[in-house]
């Protein structure tokens, strides 16, 4: 329930903080104290279309906070958390509105949209008038109304999950069968692939390995020719080794002759002759490494070209071919059970569809026997609100070939204001008055059922007589015992009633400066304010005495 309203700067309050408690409570006032203020700034703080003209005049913005107790289990907690808010303890709704026209929102103190404050506005409060074009009198409103009333919203419930479940088969019927027509305009071509990738046989990884085995051997071949003509002036008939190694064997016998002048020169020539050797030696095992058959060399090649052909050929790179053989292979397997996979999926279509139309049935078997219910309750309400020659009926136009996930039915509420009138939607045949005492009637019968946990009746009781105004009391009296109900009126049989009554007044801010006030009234002072209501701006006696019996009386 709504717990409190503080508002700042909008219109004529500066500033204003009330309390609200449960039951029923009655704002009171003369005409243009600000009553209809009230309402809007709470309007806004439920995400009403903000206006730079709700600003007081001299202020650059103004805010309204409302705050709200409502259980943990609550739909509007879980929409919160499904925005990624924190919902802990009071749920607390603020707005900002600038004199410019730019506006600001926050739920629980963190930045969010109009759109979600508008969401969980009308899940926490329902706003009713004379004139009032939303709520009970939308159409798409009074199927859930029917059924909360019922006690079918489960059945409902399940009834969209059969929908659903339907519409899935459906779908999966559908795209299977696509696949199965698409492969089948395909299936030669398919074949002719399959068999193609089947005798390629393409690996995961095989270009990239191909690729290098090629480059390797590619340049050992270019470095082939100079490795042979190293081995050729090292090893072969030009070689200087054997002369090398002739020279040295003579300059060794000389050196005996001449000691110690050729010692050196016999061992650089050693050295040098060792090197060679060493340098044959490396030449011959370079050889044996860079050593390739040249078919190898082909293979691989040819490998690697048929790889890259097919890749253009079939619009991928060589990488996803063993994935395209898959698809391929997937695609002739549901070609070649197609027709049996469709008749399965057909009969889950049929079967969901069954499940569907049996609970739709049932669904819509019981809003049968909870609209005449509802009829009724509704009927029973309104002689005492002087419309005893009126009728309401809750019609359902149902067709069990225009499915959705709400069953068969269309609901609406219909009314009859006289007889021999023609009866039709209450929203285009009811007036004013009689708009809201239809619409009282209705949350009458639907009690907490169906309802948010804040109902604000504006002026509902305008236009009627003394024994109307004391049957609308009566009514939202009864209403108060499971919902909060707050009501603007202007009849003193409605104020007697409250059991919170809040005086709505125009203030002297300064001398060039008015504003509105609000003050929860004692018993004195209430009964002073309903002998006001009954005999206007002289307040007498009798006025007094008869405000007493009003408080007095027993609901």
């Amino acid at each position: 329930m709504l717990t409190h309203l503080s508002i700042r700067d909008i219109v004529l309050i500066d500033r204003l903080d009330l309390t609200f408690e449960s039951g029923l409570s009655v704002l009171t006032g003369e005409t243009g104290a600000g009553k209809s203020i009230l309402l809007d700034s709470l309007s806004l703080a439920l995400g009403a279309r903000g206006d730079g003209d709700l600003v007081r005049e001299g202020s650059e913005r103004g805010q309204v906070t409302a705050v709200f107790d409502v259980p943990a289990d609550h739909p509007a907690r879980g929409l919160i958390r499904e925005n990624g808010l924190e919902d802990d303890g009071d749920l607390i709704f603020r707005r900002t509105q600038g004199a410019d026209g730019r506006t600001k929102v926050y739920i629980n103190d963190q930045p969010a949209s109009v759109s979600l404050m508008r969401q969980l506005g009308k899940l926490l409060v329902e706003i009713h008038g004379q004139h009032d074009d939303r709520a009970l009198v939308e159409p798409d409103a009074h199927r859930l109304l029917l059924d909360a009333f019922g006690g079918l919203t489960g059945q409902a419930r399940d009834v969209s999950r059969c929908y659903q479940a339907w519409r899935l088969a459906e779908r999966a019927h559908r795209e299977h069968r696509e696949k199965v027509e698409e492969a089948a305009r395909e299936a030669d071509y398919l074949r002719d692939s399959v068999d193609e990738l089947e005798r390629l046989g393409p690996i995961d990884g095989e270009e990239d390995d191909l690729a290098e085995r090629r480059a390797t051997m590619m340049k050992a071949e270019k470095i082939a020719a100079d490795i042979n003509e190293a081995q050729d002036i090292l090893s072969g008939q030009t070689s200087p080794v054997p002369l090398l190694n002739s020279l040295l064997r003579k300059l060794e016998r000389k050196s005996a002759e001449v000691p110690g002048l050729l010692d050196n020169v016999i061992a650089a020539m050693d050295g040098a002759i060792n090197q060679l050797a060493d340098a044959q030696m490396a030449v011959d095992t370079a050889i044996a490494e860079a050593e390739f058959d040249p078919r190898e060399l082909e293979d691989c090649e040819e490998r690697l070209f048929a790889l890259r052909a097919a890749s253009r050929k079939y619009s991928v790179p060589v990488s996803e071919l063993p994935a395209l053989a898959e698809r391929m292979v997937a695609a002739l397997a549901d070609l070649d059970a197609g027709e049996e996979q469709l008749a399965l999926l057909a009969t889950k279509v049929d079967e969901a569809l069954s499940v569907y139309r049996t609970a739709a049935a049932a669904l819509s078997e019981g809003r049968q026997a909870a609209a005449e219910t509802l009829s009724a309750a509704v009927m029973a309400e309104l002689p005492a609100l002087k419309l005893d020659r009126a009728r309401f009926t809750v019609e359902i136009a149902s067709d069990a070939e225009q499915l959705s996930a709400d069953g068969f039915d269309q609901v609406a509420f219909h009314v009859q204001t006289n007889p021999g009138t023609r009866a039709g939607p209450i929203l285009k045949v009811a007036s004013g008055g009689e708009l809201s005492r239809f619409l009282l009637a209705l949350k009458v019968a639907l009690a907490d059922r169906g309802s948010a946990p804040t109902l604000v009746f504006d002026e509902i009781d305008t236009g009627v007589g003394g024994a109307v105004a004391d049957a609308i009391g009566q009514r939202l009296k009864r209403l108060s015992d499971t919902v909060q109900v707050l009501s603007v009126t202007h009849a003193p049989q409605v104020a007697a009633r409250a059991s919170t009554h809040l005086l709505i007044a125009k203030g002297v801010k300064s001398k060039d400066s008015l504003t509105t006030r609000v003050r929860t009234m004692d018993d004195a002072s209430r009964q002073e304010e309903i002998a006001r209501m009954l005999a206007g701006a002289t307040i007498t006696d009798e006025a007094r005495a008869a405000a007493g019996r009003l408080l007095s009386e027993d609901v």
